[in-house]
């Protein structure tokens, strides 16, 4: 049986991999008479933001952006066309209603489609197409 250590470093390897940055792992022995749980989290070194790229700092970024903000619910890759060379979900000056899909966010070869809870129209598309995003990074504004 392998180790628990050795288990964690084999995770790690796999999370580089496959550019994960956290998992939770849960190891349960002896009929379940000992309980270890282990929370794994990365930090992906970034030598250059790319172009597009949105920082979240709340106090000085959301001071900034006025009208109601659609943010990124996860780490990944926004895009905001639904394919490669297809016409974007949305410009600015468009109008968008509750439930409109207006970008997607991959995160682990899944796309998440990032909908609109408001109607209104967009005022600001803040991440260029293909740009990586964090927890709560601002997407797009809507007015």
């Amino acid at each position: 049986m392998t180790s628990f250590r050795a288990t964690v470093e084999n995770m790690s390897k796999l999370m580089d991999e496959m550019g994960i940055t956290e998992l939770d792992l849960e190891r349960q022995l002896l009929l379940g008479l000992y309980r270890k749980h282990i929370h794994l989290s990365k930090q992906q070194a970034v030598a250059a933001a790319p172009v597009g790229f949105v920082q979240t700092q709340k106090t000085n970024t959301e001071d900034k952006i006025s009208g109601h903000v659609l943010k990124s619910p996860m780490v990944g890759v926004a895009y905001l066309s639904p394919e490669p060379g297809a016409k974007p979900f949305v410009k600015v000056g468009s109008e968008v209603k509750a439930g409109d899909t207006v970008a997607l966010v991959e995160a682990m070869k899944t796309f998440n489609p990032i909908k609109s809870d408001v109607d209104g129209v967009v005022k600001e598309i803040l991440v260029q197409d293909g740009t990586a995003v964090e927890f709560d990074t601002p997407i797009i504004v809507i007015e």
